[in-house]
């Protein structure tokens, strides 16, 4: 069976993208189930450059074919921030909680709706060439957080199409509207 490494420790994660390429009977093994650390530096200006960024250096460590991605929150009145620094939008030692709130902060100057979108791109290498592709999932922040299921900025994200939040949604239902999973059923199709 083929091995794939996903440059992750998200358990979460993992499991998501296992469940969307079962189908290419290849087992995946994250940087959390190996041994050695690694440090990657996300230098890049895009959510793909990110992307690329991790899956050339976890693939020139152990020259096994990789597969990455980077996302984040794209909110329009805010001119696409937080964007890549979605996960550091508060700072390097921010979490869910203070990046939230520094997102609501700079959204009362704004009249509603708070249009964003999630977006991620996901990158596979092997050694020669990139395999990209990226999901969207379009929406609207709200002011105040519900739901319990997901993380980051989940419960104050609203799915075009729904009257709920992203965590407030069932994980089977949130996870077959995702960026991450459109990106990766994607990649799928070029890994095949």
């Amino acid at each position: 069976m083929k091995k794939i490494i996903f440059a992750t420790k998200n358990k979460g994660k993992v499991r998501e993208v296992e469940d969307i390429l079962k189908e290419l009977h290849v087992k995946i093994i994250s940087l959390a189930d190996i041994n050695e650390s690694i440090d990657i530096e996300e230098t890049g200006s895009t959510f793909e450059e990110n992307a690329k960024i991790k899956a050339k250096q976890v693939y020139d460590k152990f020259k096994i074919p990789t597969i990455a991605d980077d996302s984040g929150l794209v909110v329009e009145q805010l001119n696409g921030a937080p964007g890549i620094y979605s996960a550091r939008y508060a700072g390097e030692d921010g979490n869910d909680a203070a990046n939230n709130k520094k997102l609501l902060k700079e959204l009362e100057k704004f009249p509603e709706p708070h249009l964003a979108k999630f977006v991620c791109a996901a990158v596979y290498y092997e050694g020669k060439e990139f395999h990209t592709a990226t999901g969207e999932m379009k929406g609207r922040i709200i002011h105040e957080e519900r739901g319990t299921n997901g993380f980051g900025y989940d419960p104050l994200f609203i799915p075009e199409g729904y009257d709920v939040t992203s965590a407030e949604l069932p994980p089977e239902v949130k996870n077959s509207i995702s960026h991450r999973h459109k990106a990766f059923v994607k990649l799928k199709e070029m890994i095949e």
